[in-house]
């Protein structure tokens, strides 16, 4: 299942305009519109914008991958002959996921050279901090994993794609971002800080900083798993 959705996306534009878009809009911010996030302009050699645009260009990728997975099948009927082969529902929806997954870690891939670029203009060359950029490049490993996990199970609950990419857009921007929100209207300290935890961007902000945090990765491991549970009970009803 795997195999055949990944020959899926390269067989159509998906995965070229995905990987592409994704390429281009990095590659314009960082080195040619002026803003904070220009390396240029900012004068220091670091890529902190890389890592501080792309949750953001995920939580619109990542729907837009995910969406067809299953409200496609569920529309068309497909998934009436799908279910009739002998594969488990488990591996239908892993092989899905991992497969718009693997879309995503492919555009990450070529943000190598932004690295090895501003390795080369720091003053004296090598001057970059390595264990935060690897750091904060794992976190968009795991961040994206999620996000593709959520991305999935939205696309069970709907035969239309254009909800699930709504839904999922939401989904992934209450995790990420919904959280931070919400504990910044409590002023209790314990509070705000336990919500702020709930949150992806927190742990994701934790990986940033060059540190592998086995809380951090358990969190995020627990996140896509459970969203990939919550897809297998999904298409489990609708076997029936």
């Amino acid at each position: 299942m795997y195999i055949k959705e990944l020959r899926y996306y390269f067989s159509t534009p998906i995965a070229y305009i995905v990987i592409g878009l994704y390429l281009l809009t990095v590659s314009l911010f960082l080195w040619v519109i002026p803003g904070e996030w220009n390396i240029p302009d900012s004068g220091y050699a670091q890529a902190d914008g890389l890592f501080r645009l792309s949750p953001w260009l995920f939580m619109l990728l990542c729907p837009a991958l995910t969406m067809r997975l299953f409200a496609e099948e569920l529309q068309t009927g497909t998934w009436s002959l799908l279910k009739t082969k002998p594969y488990s529902i488990w591996r239908i929806v892993v092989g899905k996921m991992m497969a718009s997954w693997t879309i995503v870690v492919i555009a990450q891939l070529p943000c190598v050279v932004h690295y090895i670029l501003v390795y080369n203009l720091a003053e004296p060359i090598g001057n970059v901090d390595l264990g935060a950029f690897f750091g904060s490049f794992i976190g968009l490993l795991f961040l994206s994993a999620a996000f593709c996990s959520i991305g999935t199970f939205m696309s069970t609950l709907t035969r239309s794609q254009i909800v699930a990419f709504i839904f999922s857009l939401l989904c992934c921007f209450v995790l990420y971002w919904g959280f931070d929100l919400l504990a910044s209207l409590f002023h209790n300290g314990a509070v705000a800080n336990g919500l702020q935890w709930c949150g992806l961007n927190e742990h994701y902000l934790s990986m940033s900083r060059g540190v592998l945090d086995l809380r951090d990765v358990v969190y995020f491991l627990s996140v896509t798993v459970l969203f990939v549970l919550f897809s297998v009970l999904s298409m489990e009803r609708n076997k029936q």
